[in-house]
């Protein structure tokens, strides 16, 4: 290498940052798996003394305090009394037959220590792996309920899989939902907004609709130019999905989903199996994303169309959990 070539020194620090990062990233690794063990350890500490006998009985609920304020006294942060229940509630919800994993660090046990249902808790564990959440991404789909929107439309058995396994992705209907939540547009209940709008705070938000989309989404643009006979048409937004490997193109509504919007999609579906695919490639899919949708109507307009194409509602606000966990409930008792 010639460090008097420009070039061969800017490969130089390349090399250097690289090795650098990627030894951080393993010391932080290494760090975070330490971490987790030491916490369940110290849970386990606390719950087997409080199990110790009547003798020990007469620290109670000051236990918890106690010990607060003499390991914060002993070994400054990470001992406050939250961190010490949260220490606690760990070793009790994930018992040595149920160690937790070390791919999720301290901070994403916490938030899901937070969630008392154990399927749910086991969906936002299992995704977290699956998707790599960050924290703020974990709390934004416990925030949109995306594991009771998921296990709404499934049956018993469907629920305890997606509990148990998180959602696994082979087909084009493990990538739809009904509905989306778009909370993150900010937009007003009330607010007239146009087609036009939502397409654009939804690009100015893009992290976050792909979140919403789920894994293996990547944005290819939007108002795609279709020709046919001399004609332009755009579909709203075009992405390529990496794992089942196709387009997917969504066309917003603002209002209800027509029967005219169901033909309108599957001609964008016929232009790109044969224009756009390369070798390679399966068949697009299509979703039509309505404010609205009459669900008997649409099944007509349907009748003999692709089974690639898929029409669902957003929202523009979260929705309601306490309905749709006593539905999910119901389910599971019948």
């Amino acid at each position: 290498m010639d460090l008097t070539n420009p070039k061969d020194y800017k490969e130089l620090v390349s090399q250097i940052s690289a090795v650098y990062y990627q030894g951080r990233q393993q010391a932080i690794q290494a760090v975070n798996i330490q971490l987790v063990t030491t916490y369940w350890e110290i849970g386990r500490y606390i719950v087997e003394f409080e199990q110790g006998g009547l003798e020990r009985a007469v620290y109670g609920k000051s236990l918890i305090n106690n010990l607060a304020a003499d390991l914060s006294r002993l070994h400054g942060k990470g001992f406050s009394r939250s961190n010490l229940i949260y220490m606690r509630l760990f070793y009790l919800e994930y018992p040595i037959s149920e160690k937790p994993s070390h791919l999720l660090s301290w901070s994403h046990y916490v938030e899901l220590l937070k969630i008392e249902d154990k399927l749910e808790r086991s969906f936002y564990e299992k995704q977290s792996i699956v998707e790599k959440w960050s924290i703020p991404e974990l709390k934004r789909q416990k925030k949109a309920a995306l594991f009771l929107r998921l296990a709404a439309s499934k049956d018993k058995e469907g629920i305890l899989h997606l509990a148990r396994q998180g959602q696994s992705i082979s087909k084009p209907e493990d990538v739809i939902r009904d509905p989306y939540v778009l909370d993150f547009l900010k937009i007003p209940e009330l607010y007239q907004y146009s087609e036009t709008e939502l397409e654009s705070r939804i690009i100015e938000h893009l992290q976050h609709f792909l979140l919403e989309l789920g894994k293996g989404f990547a944005f290819i643009g939007r108002q795609y130019r279709v020709t046919l006979g001399n004609r332009h048409h755009y579909v709203d937004l075009v992405f390529y999905h990496r794992i089942l490997k196709c387009f997917i193109l969504i066309d917003l509504k603002k209002n209800e989903a027509g029967y005219e919007d169901v033909g309108q999609m599957n001609m964008y579906l016929g232009y790109f199996e044969n224009e756009e695919n390369t070798e390679g490639d399966n068949p697009p899919i299509g979703i039509v994303l309505a404010r609205e949708k009459d669900n008997l109507l649409i099944q007509y307009a349907m009748h003999n169309v692709s089974s690639q194409l898929f029409v669902s509602k957003y929202q523009l606000y979260l929705p309601n959990k306490e309905e749709l966990r006593a539905a999910i409930e119901g389910t599971l008792n019948e």
